[in-house]
């Protein structure tokens, strides 16, 4: 038995310990205020990074934000002056609704629109659960 616990503790010593960390990360907005609009320059790679239509997330935030949403090429124009953490803050919002899967907490999961209804198909795990919010 003690043969069995110096072998552990030298298995233990020889072993890489492996760093656990979140492999989805949203990034933060990169943008500028220009008189009254806000402009998010960086809002095409936030879509790419959550895999949804930059238009959902548009309607989305201009919802949750007050304020006119407009597509311009690579970026998003709101028509109001906004302040990062709140955005950032909506952007969270709208991951842990549509993206995130509620099961598995994994973001490998796509929108299915059924009818009226909205869903989210994990496709890590296979679970489906409805969306409440009501953006098609």
């Amino acid at each position: 038995m003690e043969r069995y616990k110096e072998l552990l503790d030298k298995l233990y010593k020889e072993v890489k310990k492996v760093e656990v960390s979140e492999r989805f990360e949203i990034p933060k907005i990169e943008g500028m205020i220009e008189g009254s609009k806000t402009i998010v320059t960086n809002f095409s790679q936030i879509c790419s990074t959550l895999r949804r239509k930059p238009e959902h997330v548009a309607k989305f935030l201009s919802r949750e934000l007050a304020a006119q949403a407009t597509i311009e090429a690579e970026r998003l124009v709101l028509n109001r002056r906004l302040g990062s953490k709140m955005i950032n803050d909506k952007i969270e919002a709208y991951a842990n609704e549509f993206v995130i899967c509620p099961e598995c907490k994994k973001p490998d999961t796509e929108l299915l629109k059924e009818g009226k209804f909205l869903f989210l198909h994990c496709l890590a795990c296979g679970a489906k659960h409805s969306v409440r919010a009501k953006i098609v």
